[in-house]
């Protein structure tokens, strides 16, 4: 601990200070300081210098550990570009650094899986050529686990210049369903109809029934999303996520959207579309019904539905998505997102659970239960698993 402090006193007596935005403190010189000018004490700081130095904050306002997205409320963030281009930046001597900091992190396939998302969370709140080269560089990480939310990140981004790219991921057949299957996603949560030609291709060629019902929602989605681009809270949701599809529009009941949530008849953006208004309810009876969708038949709406409930943070979802993680015959996608789910629950069951299946043999698996595990630990700590999140992604320049 003495020497810890006494780094600490060190760093403040060559650069200040830490600066304050909300709640958090940054301390991101004391990190690439020593990573960029001395590169060899780099590994020791890294791993040893204690990460409260980094992101400290009150625990109690730490609303989500293992949810792929920020919750929307009490997350103390850096709202304007004037505070990221005066603040952030300052901290790491530029924002290229910071930049180049995190592209690397991510890139670097010896450091541990929970460090890199740790990078690949800060870069989705960034723009810029920097961030897209090194999230769509992950796209064909072998880390099936990595590469799926590296695509997923650049369609909650909503990058159109990423689109070729991910089309080319959609094409390769050579790549995991799940990492296929998100980059069709994200070219609906892009929005854009050149998209449509290879989505449309993908739907009727695609071996895997995953990606083609993935392909069936983002064609919907476009369209939906053209046709309501006039009204206003359409594609952003209370979650801060850009969802797969618009919740239903009509005034309908708890009880008829679970109707329609379960009727294996409907199609599959229908579903989706009860399903998010009924997280957007988030009443108990709402729970319920989401809950009784992870026997639907369909994987693909399955592993959404444990999204969801990692969302939601309710606890009555707890049993369930403990027997989606424990079933292994279930699809790795399904129990990913189930495993992720429980961290973000929290409660001492499913942490034990997500240590028991942190060595399960499917890597997507146990990858997720790795990553649940490390946000737990900082939230615990009151810290932040993202080095950096931004309300609004900015193009970061070094003035």
């Amino acid at each position: 601990m003495y020497l810890y402090i006494l780094s600490w006193s060190y760093s403040c007596i060559l650069h200040g200070p830490p600066f304050q935005v909300g709640f958090y403190y940054y301390y991101y010189y004391y990190y690439y300081y020593y990573y960029y000018y001395y590169y060899y004490y780099y590994y020791y700081y890294y791993y040893f210098v204690p990460q409260f130095f980094f992101q400290t904050r009150d625990s109690s306002s730490f609303a989500s550990a293992a949810a792929r997205r920020p919750p929307p409320t009490d997350f103390h963030r850096m709202e304007s570009p004037a505070a990221v281009e005066k603040e952030a930046p300052c901290a790491f001597g530029g924002a290229a650094e910071m930049e180049k900091f995190l592209c690397d992190l991510l890139l670097d396939a010896a450091q541990p899986i929970a460090e890199r998302f740790r990078a690949l969370f800060s870069l989705r709140n960034l723009r810029g050529d920097a961030p897209r080269r090194a999230l769509l560089q992950a796209t064909r990480d072998s880390s099936n686990l990595l590469a799926h939310e590296a695509a997923f990140a650049l369609g909650q981004m909503q990058d159109a210049e990423a689109i070729p790219a991910l089309e080319a991921v959609l094409k390769d057949l050579s790549l995991h369903p799940i990492v296929r299957h998100e980059a069709a996603e994200a070219l609906g949560a892009i929005g854009l109809e050149k998209g449509i030609p290879l989505l449309e291709e993908s739907l009727a060629s695609d071996p895997a029934v995953e990606v083609q019902e993935t392909c069936q929602l983002a064609l919907r989605r476009i369209g939906e999303g053209k046709s309501a681009s006039g009204s206003e809270n359409t594609t952003i949701s209370p979650f801060l996520s850009v969802d797969p599809a618009l919740p239903t529009k009509q005034e309908l009941s708890v009880e008829l959207l679970r109707e329609l949530l379960l009727n294996e008849q409907e199609s599959m953006y229908e579903r989706y579309a009860a399903l998010f208004a009924l997280r957007n309810d988030s009443g108990d009876a709402a729970v319920s019904a989401i809950i009784a969708a992870l026997r639907v038949k369909s994987a693909l709406l399955r592993h959404e539905v444990a999204y969801v409930l990692g969302q939601l943070q309710n606890k009555a979802a707890s049993d369930a998505l403990s027997t989606v993680l424990k079933n292994v015959d279930e699809h790795p996608m399904v129990r990913h997102e189930a495993a992720e789910a429980l961290g973000s629950i929290a409660d001492q069951e499913s942490i034990a659970l997500l240590e028991e299946f942190s060595k399960d043999p499917e890597p997507i698996v146990s990858q997720s239960c790795e990553v649940a595990i490390s946000m737990l630990e900082y939230e615990r700590s009151g810290r932040s698993f993202e080095f950096l999140f931004l309300q609004t992604p900015q193009v970061l320049q070094d003035s």
